[in-house]
């Protein structure tokens, strides 16, 4: 089976972070850069499909600057086989439709058997990009998938509902995203950090791809305005003086909470 693991390089979820308030993108130079925790975790139900079959070849595939590739490097560590890396300084700030198209035009050059990848990323938190790669590879989708099993040319998972769950299933080729509730990562180990400095690294441009970062026919998203967040509020604070539990079921029936 052929794997392709979507992964990217985030701003470190526990540092703050910082706009930049003329073009709207993240700074990222603000704090230091790690593999996104959701990848992570995707990565980790690929690397558990090769534990169980040696023959699985797992690929991560990553969009990002020249410097994400001591990330993908660790990616190469964990136990994928290769990576493929686009950079191009045309894709600086690439909004969803973009990204989209790009990692389509990458992941079409294989044949995979399957397309993992985390349901939304930490710094952009959209949640479409999945979905919009099912579109344009033309593959069903398995998305948002808390529990996942991959076996006998299809992939099922359950779906977290309000209230309830949903059983998805899939024949392969197909695309499936998972949640934070799937295991954490394996960490990677003094072989696979040797390893994974043999291991192949394709770096491709927009050019190699033959996409467009402009296409004139096709509508782009644009930020039209960003500000700062303000400061938070102090929360409301109730002194126990003999009536704290009465003020309290008065606040939360108050704000809904109850």
């Amino acid at each position: 089976m052929k794997i392709a693991v979507l992964i990217k390089e985030v701003p470190d979820t526990g540092a703050d972070r910082e706009l930049n308030m003329y073009t709207g993108l993240a700074q990222r130079s603000a704090s230091e850069s790690v593999l996104d925790e959701i990848g992570e975790r995707t990565l980790e139900v690929a690397l558990k499909v090769l534990d169980a079959d040696p023959a699985t070849q797992i690929t991560v595939l990553s969009m990002g600057p020249e410097s994400i590739q001591a990330t993908v490097r660790k990616s190469l560590a964990m136990g994928a086989a290769a990576a493929v890396q686009i950079s191009d300084e045309q894709l600086l700030g690439a909004d969803l439709v973009l990204t989209a198209q790009v990692l389509a035009a990458a992941l079409r050059r294989e044949d995979y058997d399957l397309i993992l990848t985390g349901n939304m990323s930490t710094d952009g938190s959209a949640g479409m990009l999945p979905v919009m790669l099912a579109e344009l590879l033309n593959l069903p989708a398995a998305t948002s998938l808390s529990a996942i099993s991959i076996a006998e040319g299809q992939i099922t998972g359950t779906r977290e509902l309000q209230g309830a769950t949903a059983q998805i299933s899939a024949k392969l080729p197909a695309i499936a995203s998972i949640t934070e509730a799937l295991p954490d990562a394996r960490f990677p180990n003094f072989k696979g950090i040797m390893a994974a400095k043999k291991k192949p690294i394709e770096v491709l441009t927009l050019a190699d791809l033959g996409v467009e970062a402009l296409p004139t026919d096709t509508a782009r998203s644009i930020m039209l305005a960003v500000e700062q967040r303000p400061p938070r509020e102090a929360g409301t604070i109730m002194n126990d003086d003999g009536a704290a539990a009465a003020a309290l079921v008065e606040y939360l029936a108050k704000n809904n909470l109850v």
